[in-house]
């Protein structure tokens, strides 16, 4: 952390008054969560939503809105990060559930004609030869590395710093760059590793997070978007005779919404098949990027993709797919193939409302509109925010804020921002949209509801221009 400075404390008494405030203006949430820390370890059960002083106790959600207990009401950009994209109970899926219950019934225990229905509309939106089914976006990446190390009979996997690809498959850019103490082109220690020259420079293999599963099986790349990097990763992992798969976001989402270059990606999945191994893309999130996913606007062509958030119409689910003779490896009338269990995959309730988000509300056209005005509204805030310490990042409806001391203007890693973050001004600037009425993540994740009003949109744009204005002194980059 640099020096404190007249700026920074500026920055500090404003963050204080701005936190005095919330805790005065939210005595409800305040108490929901004392009552909730007596059953719950810090009163919560999912890391993301906990923020101090204590978070926001929602009430309820309506369309593009929601309404805490203390009667406050939002205007949601944060989109349960993409689960959300319809908004909250859309009358579409509320239709599909309300008939799920009275026709069809909850936990059959059995195959039912609704899960056939909503694999053949995923396989022919977003080209798989075949798909089956999770409870989570994790779960996905968990069984599409599974059958990768089958298919290929390796167990090795090379990822990226930043990339996240679920609750225990975590590869952050602190973890990776701490690993071994070195600096780029040098790489973290460890029993299978070896030194990051061994692994082509760029290479790590320790340091990852606790709840990370199998992390002596990965590499991580320090640097996104960097190509020649990562080749030389892939190609020493491969020399090894380790590499099953590469698994890669085409844009890292909570590694600060970062697009991903058509060339990197291209090239990434052209070193991985040269190599022998599967390339996997992680479209938890960006599948709603474009009507076939990202990877398929980019002309990615995967071997397996991955998939979530939304496409459960708001319910948990996950998928994973792709090319028929990987997906072979679970098919239970072959001999020796693996095992998939999961008593909610084909729950009745995803199923159902899955298909109907698909097929009646997220039609490709749709898709296309939605995400041009994500793609303006990004635009807009670009403009507002140029020359300031706020930088924004992303692609069509999903957006990141960040702030750093030097407002980078190009950002294409995580490492990028490592070391410049400006949490003080983050969270700042998060009490107060709240105070505007808008509901962000604390980390300035936005993900857009397709009910979300252009008028809402412009509102926003404005409330950050009035940010940036009232905290001048603090914004304004320094020449």
């Amino acid at each position: 952390m640099p020096n404190p400075s007249p700026t920074r404390d500026a920055a500090l008494a404003a963050l204080r008054a701005a936190e005095a405030r919330f805790v005065a203006n939210n005595p409800l949430s305040q108490a929901q969560h004392n009552l909730a820390v007596a059953s719950l370890p810090g009163g919560n059960t999912r890391t993301l939503l906990h923020t101090a002083p204590f978070p926001i106790t929602m009430q309820r959600g309506e369309g593009a809105h929601l309404w805490d207990v203390d009667g406050h009401k939002y205007v949601d950009l944060a989109g349960d990060l993409s689960a959300g994209l319809l908004g909250h109970s859309h009358p579409t899926v509320q239709r599909a559930l309300h008939a799920a219950l009275a026709e069809t019934g909850l936990s059959l225990g059995a195959t039912t004609p609704h899960e056939r229905r909503h694999a053949a509309l995923l396989s022919a939106r977003f080209g798989l030869a075949r798909v089956r089914f999770t409870t989570s976006g994790t779960e996905a990446n968990l069984h599409a590395l599974a059958a990768a190390r089958r298919f290929t009979g390796k167990r090795g996997g090379v990822v990226f710093a930043g990339g996240y690809h679920g609750g225990v498959l975590s590869f952050p850019v602190g973890a990776a760059a701490g690993a071994g103490g070195g600096s780029e082109g040098e790489g973290g220690g460890g029993e299978r590793g070896g030194d990051g020259a061994a692994l082509g420079g760029g290479a790590v293999v320790d340091g990852l997070p606790d709840n990370t599963v199998d992390k002596r099986d990965f590499v991580v790349v320090r640097r996104y978007n960097d190509l020649a990097m990562a080749r030389r990763v892939i190609e020493a992992v491969a020399a090894r005779g380790e590499l099953a798969a590469v698994l890669v976001e085409a844009m890292q989402g909570a590694g600060g919404v970062i697009p991903g270059r058509s060339e990197f990606l291209l090239g990434v999945r052209a070193a991985a098949r040269e190599n022998g191994a599967l390339f996997i893309l992680d479209e938890v999130m960006t599948s709603r990027l474009a009507p076939g996913g990202l990877g398929a606007a980019l002309g990615l062509s995967p071997d397996l993709v991955t998939l979530g958030k939304y496409l459960g119409g708001g319910l948990p689910f996950g998928a994973f797919g792709g090319r028929e003779d990987v997906m072979a490896v679970y098919d239970p009338r072959l001999a020796g193939a693996m095992a998939h269990s999961g008593t909610f995959n084909n729950n009745t309730l995803a199923m159902c409302a899955g298909y109907a988000a698909l097929k009646e509300a997220y039609t490709p056209e749709v898709c296309v509109s939605f995400n041009e005005r994500g793609d303006r509204f990004r635009e807009k805030l670009r403009d507002v925010a140029r020359g300031t310490r706020l930088s924004i990042t992303g692609r069509g409806s999903l957006i990141g804020l960040h702030f750093t001391e030097d407002g980078l203007e190009d950002i294409e890693c995580a490492e990028d921002i490592k070391g410049k973050e400006r949490p003080d001004l983050r969270d700042l600037f998060w009490f107060e949209m709240l105070e505007a009425g808008f509901w962000t993540t604390r980390r300035g994740f936005l993900a857009l509801i397709l009910e979300t009003e252009n008028e809402e949109l412009d509102a926003f744009v404005e409330a950050v221009r009035d940010f940036l204005e009232r905290h001048r002194q603090l914004m304004l980059v320094d020449k």
